[in-house]
């Protein structure tokens, strides 16, 4: 086997914690957005799993290109009802046949989506109130041929790149742990009145911590405005101490700005999502493998989710990038930042990609030459193991978005 192209070096950059000004952004899972990443991954993982019950094995799709389009409601205290509904489009390619029979693959498409939109936004009643349609064809059998013709290790798909860091610093783990928070089953408990749709954007200048979070409120949970402002006041404070319990200083948050109080308008949703009122969601416009969107990063435009688990290096490199990251940031305490950005070459074995670049921070200089092999040797041991990837993620072992 040919050796690696590994390149480790030392990070010139100032990472995005020793800037003045740093941004993070969440979209939570209601957003819809979030929603369409989730949906499409679920029919990606739905299809690999009927593939494999079938053939033993997974075939080619890339459900990569759905949208959602937003729907209308008529929303008061209380209640409210539908006069649009939200639309949801299911798009890409995925093998429809082999070895003489047919796979259903609109059915299990959309009944995957289904069944993800009626797990994730709880006060959606998602047979009268969503339209999906799927319009998933055949695609490429020049593609197709690449995932099986690699004998133990599959044939990248395409010529892309994945890119990870770690730690996350400060900023990313408050701003991935609040949406987290709130979007739990623990806190829908507590504030059942908290929709799925929250946004958290966090700044930091100098010292300054800053969050703006939008959160949708859920009408029938809400009897008028006096209990909204209760609520939304319950809900600040919440997040509020657990923002200084993460980061052990005081945080200034801003929750849902746009309202005008006297005015009553306000964030009141139906169903807990603002795919309900025209917001319409489009997959890969969100939140990347780690759950953020970090504009001061390295970060890939590939968008992971719906992305076949096999050979779309455009998904498993940036899933093991972002793993490598951790493993090593974890494993030495000398690094301080670490960044991975992993290239593919179409038809290569994804195990050897074109180039695998390292660029690491540690705390003190003379410590990089120190690890700098031991860093290439645990890059090199995760590609070689990266076809494990494509199981954990099929059985959602793997965050995505």
């Amino acid at each position: 086997m040919p050796k690696r192209n590994i390149i480790v070096e030392m990070e010139k950059c100032l990472p995005p914690f020793k800037r003045h000004v740093e941004l993070v952004e969440r979209k939570g899972l209601g957003h819809p957005d979030t929603l369409i990443d989730g949906i499409m991954e679920e029919v990606s993982k739905s299809l690999s799993k009927e593939y494999i019950k079938e053939f033993g094995r997974i075939l080619h799709h890339n459900v990569d290109k759905g949208q959602i389009c937003g729907g209308a409601t008529e929303v008061d205290f209380g209640g409210g009802t539908f006069i649009k509904p939200i639309y949801v489009l299911l798009s890409g390619r995925a093998a429809g046949e082999a070895e003489g029979r047919k796979i259903p693959i609109q059915d299990i498409a959309i009944e995957a989506a289904k069944r993800y939109l009626k797990n994730t936004i709880r006060h959606l009643d998602v047979e009268s109130d969503v339209e999906i349609e799927s319009r998933i064809s055949a695609g490429s059998a020049e593609l197709a041929s690449l995932i099986s013709k690699g004998e133990k290790v599959p044939l990248a798909n395409d010529t892309s790149i994945g890119t990870g860091f770690a730690p996350l610093d400060d900023l990313e783990r408050l701003v991935l742990n609040i949406e987290g928070y709130l979007n739990s089953d623990e806190y829908k408990i507590a504030r059942p009145a908290v929709g799925e749709d929250i946004k958290v954007m966090g700044m930091r200048q100098d010292g300054d911590i800053k969050l703006t979070v939008a959160v949708a409120f859920v009408s029938r949970h809400i009897n008028d405005i006096d209990e909204y402002v209760e609520q939304k006041e319950k809900v600040l404070e919440d997040i509020t101490k657990l923002a200084e319990r993460i980061v052990g200083r005081r945080v200034d948050i801003s929750l849902n700005m746009a309202d005008d109080i006297k005015g009553r308008s306000i964030y009141l949703t139906l169903s807990g999502t603002s795919a309900e009122m025209g917001d319409d969601g489009s997959v890969g416009r969100g939140n990347r493998v780690n759950g953020l969107i970090t504009p001061f990063r390295g970060m890939s435009l590939e968008a992971a989710a719906g992305k076949n688990p096999v050979n779309h290096v455009g998904k498993i490199y940036s899933v093991a990038a972002t793993e490598m990251a951790y493993e090593i940031a974890e494993e030495y305490d000398e690094v301080e930042n670490i960044n991975i950005a992993i290239l593919s070459e179409i038809g290569k074995p994804i195990d050897q990609p074109k180039v695998a670049s390292v660029s690491v921070l540690t705390k003190k200089k003379e410590q990089f030459e120190k690890i700098k092999d031991k860093i290439s040797y645990n890059v090199d041991r995760h590609l070689e193991e990266i076809t494990e990837i494509t199981n954990r993620i099929v059985f959602g072992k793997v965050r995505i978005f």
